[in-house]
């Protein structure tokens, strides 16, 4: 059996509550390939990577944490979309429909979609290939993820096989676990307590620490904006920007930090252009921590202030990459570490419970940022889908009640993307904003 870490139960437990699993758009050039070839060489791949191959188990008593169970391949989860128009406004349009969907891990926790033969692509071919894999948020995290794609488009092998075998899970064995489960709940209990009393005294430290200058503040929030009105997502558009790595390499900042720079001035500009009365402007930016035993989910959210009112490009960069080193030095610290056991030592039935219990659907008064940025490097452009070469690759952070706005930037060989979903309800007119996407790319350009 191998039950889920307390991060990962609690992606699973949120996935019944509202959408977030990951999506990874791959674009190929158009291959020679039919769909059930195509579709036999998807299957053949799955059988060398491990986590392709299992699903979710839950204990019926909610005592103990679900665990990964083996599971065979299901045609079903490889899906060829046919549209009206094989154009790439047309695909941009069903891959809004599709970011409003979930799998159910426990049923199937991936599921990959087929576009084939969409024209007038960000790319000089004539026909395309868009590929999409959809992922349980369970199963892996932003590199987890990038990692199994990576198998799955470049024929598997060694490093695709990292997750844990699972082993045939019996009902006895199933029962036994839940009385397992409900003997050790005292037990867990107190080492709830006794991790509590640890981060209690890991907070004061951290005070003591701060006051003294000896690690970076933590980031000020920020009261809700335009962009985190209340109510339920009304709809979801996406847009793609695809450009020459070239344009990001700026000297002495990161992709992540020109990124986040082009951001800001297309949000400041494209707000400002609304009417909107913009004092702050932040950004939630997740951030890989060190991988942890038996857990999935290995990253911590970052508040990057987003520096609007700086007009010059190369300032306002100089300081978004100075706070997102501050957030980073401090979500780091092993004293924060100490705060996460109280988490990872809940008993599976309090923080279920939590995780139901959890007012998703309202607006807090402060918020880490106003949008999300995830920034991934997904490698060489050394992929293939049947037999045709890679050209880029984007990803859709999920929306919510929060954030109604995200933003994935995506790296591979010589091309970053710069990818965006959206709820209508904040950004009625995406293309609008993406112009102002591409004209603070061609500011940063020119002031690199």
């Amino acid at each position: 059996m191998i039950p889920l870490a307390p991060p990962d139960a609690t992606m699973y437990w949120l996935s019944r509550r509202t959408h977030n699993d990951q999506f990874l758009l791959y674009c190929f050039a158009e291959s020679e390939w039919e769909t059930p070839r195509l579709r036999d060489e998807v299957v053949r791949r799955c059988a060398a990577i491990p986590e392709l191959r299992v699903r979710l188990r839950s204990d019926p008593t909610g005592l103990s944490y679900p665990v990964w169970v083996p599971a065979e391949f299901d045609p079903d989860q490889t899906v060829r979309h046919r549209l009206d128009r094989s154009r790439w406004p047309e695909l941009l349009t069903a891959l809004g429909r599709l970011l409003g969907t979930g799998v159910d891990a426990s049923i199937c926790p991936w599921r990959l979609h087929i576009f084939r033969g969409i024209q007038d692509s960000p790319t000089p071919d004539p026909l395309v290939t868009v590929v999409v894999l959809q992922i349980s948020h369970a199963l892996v995290d932003g590199r987890g993820a990038s990692r199994i794609a990576r198998a799955l488009f470049n024929g598997g092998g060694p490093d695709a096989a990292v997750a844990p075998k699972p082993h045939t899970v019996s009902r006895s064995r199933i029962a036994l676990r839940a009385l397992r489960g409900g003997v050790t709940l005292p037990l867990g209990t107190a080492r709830t307590l006794r991790h509590g009393f640890a981060a209690g005294r890991a907070r004061s430290k951290l005070a003591e620490l701060t006051a003294a200058g000896l690690i970076p503040p933590p980031a000020s929030g920020y009261p809700p904006g335009p962009l985190n009105t209340p109510g339920e997502i009304t709809g979801r558009a996406a847009r793609v920007l695809v450009f020459p790595a070239q344009d990001f390499r700026v000297p002495g900042r990161s992709v992540t930090v020109v990124g986040l720079t082009a951001i800001s001035f297309a949000l400041e500009r494209y707000l400002r252009g609304r009417g909107e009365d913009l004092p702050r402007l932040g950004a939630q930016v997740p951030m890989a921590v060190p991988p942890r035993p038996g857990v999935r989910n290995n990253y911590r959210s970052l508040g990057v202030d987003l520096a609007i009112g700086e007009d010059d490009p190369t300032r306002r960069a100089a300081v978004i990459a100075a706070d997102l080193s501050a957030r980073r030095e401090r979500a780091l610290h092993p004293l924060l570490a100490a705060q996460d056991a109280v988490t990872n030592a809940l008993p599976p039935v309090m923080l279920r419970r939590d995780v139901r219990s959890y007012p998703i659907d309202t607006v807090p008064a402060e918020i880490t940022g106003h949008t999300v940025v995830s920034s991934v490097n997904r490698g060489p452009a050394d992929l293939g889908f049947g037999g045709a070469p890679v050209r880029f690759t984007g990803g859709f952070p999920a929306l919510g009640a929060v954030m109604h706005l995200t933003h994935g930037i995506h790296g591979m060989g010589e091309t970053v993307t710069l990818s965006l979903h959206a709820d209508p309800a904040v950004i009625p007119d995406p293309d609008s904003y993406t112009d102002h996407l591409r004209a603070a790319m061609r500011d940063i350009r020119r002031a690199g």
